[in-house]
């Protein structure tokens, strides 16, 4: 669907972005014009892409954004279920969703793709009317964002340099969550540090580990991390780096679903989505979206 001239909405804030400095407009400007399209670019703070986005949503066939994960969630929320399709520049700290759809990470790859590919329709997570296009997890991962955002915020410092005393922070005083989870055949009571639930099923051999191979199999992937002591708990986060976990050893419960229910005994929950931490009530009733988006990627 090429057009004649494009928008591109781009976080400013995202790790590749803001890396890339000042050039960067120009540098995306001549991407596009490389692949023959005329393209005008808005540098964007991260909190004011969802109102541009919800601007153009209905008045242009694509939208295009250029960031991280983050920033494609925002555009997802918004589009889906929409005429407008969604387009791509992997331009963030990590690029999941990017990576999984084939989008390459050389911009002039990415920006003829954006021009002139074909949308195809993707599922989307939901979890109590939030939408998530990559995972949702609650426990030890959204205390580590919490405690990594913390510390870019204080000191500067990128994300992936951030993540790592965060990541110890969160160690030395993890806790186990008292959850309930029904994932269709009744609430079964579960102790857990982790509890994770894809967009689509997610991989845990070694050499593929966090891939996915299609988000169009209309499923979620949920993963429940057993007890484990903190060294245990240190040694696991090691094994599945590698490839090495043990499915029968390591989780409480793994397996597909198109709905779970999450009951906890307490208040709201802290639960990250695509990396945003929000605290919800419950029961989290997270639910499979099949097809919800129309998301610009190579043909397959």
């Amino acid at each position: 669907m090429p057009t004649s001239r494009l928008i591109v909405f781009v976080n400013r804030q995202g790790g590749a972005a803001a890396a890339a400095g000042e050039r960067l407009a120009a540098t995306i400007e001549d991407a596009f014009a490389s692949a023959g399209v005329a393209a005008k670019v808005e540098m964007l703070a991260g909190y004011e892409i969802a109102d541009a986005i919800r601007a153009a949503c209905g008045t242009t066939p694509r939208v295009i954004v250029a960031g991280g994960d983050g920033t494609a969630a925002a555009a997802a929320s918004i589009l889906m279920d929409s005429d407008t399709e969604l387009a791509l520049l992997p331009l963030g700290t990590l690029n999941h969703l990017a990576r999984d759809l084939g989008i390459s990470n050389d911009l002039a790859a990415a920006a003829a793709l954006a021009a002139h590919g074909r949308a195809f329709p993707i599922d989307v997570g939901e979890v109590n009317g939030h939408r998530f296009v990559n995972n949702a997890s609650i426990g030890f991962y959204p205390s580590m964002v919490r405690q990594r955002d913390a510390y870019q915020d204080d000191q500067g410092i990128p994300k992936w340099l951030a993540t790592m005393p965060a990541a110890w922070q969160v160690l030395r005083r993890f806790r186990h969550h008292r959850l309930r989870i029904d994932m269709g055949e009744g609430e079964q009571p579960m102790l857990t540090p982790l509890l994770f639930v894809g967009n689509n099923r997610y991989s845990l051999d070694p050499g593929s580990l966090g891939v996915r191979d299609s988000l169009r199999d209309g499923t979620l992937s949920v993963f429940v991390v057993a007890r484990r002591s903190r060294a245990a708990l240190i040694w696991f986060a090691i094994r599945a780096l590698l490839g090495r976990v043990d499915r029968a050893r390591d989780f409480v419960a793994l397996g597909d679903c198109t709905e779970i229910s999450v009951r906890s005994p307490g208040g709201r929950i802290e639960i990250a989505l695509d990396g945003e931490i929000c605290r919800l009530a419950p029961p989290l009733d997270f639910r499979i979206l099949p097809g919800a988006l129309r998301v610009v990627m190579p043909d397959s």
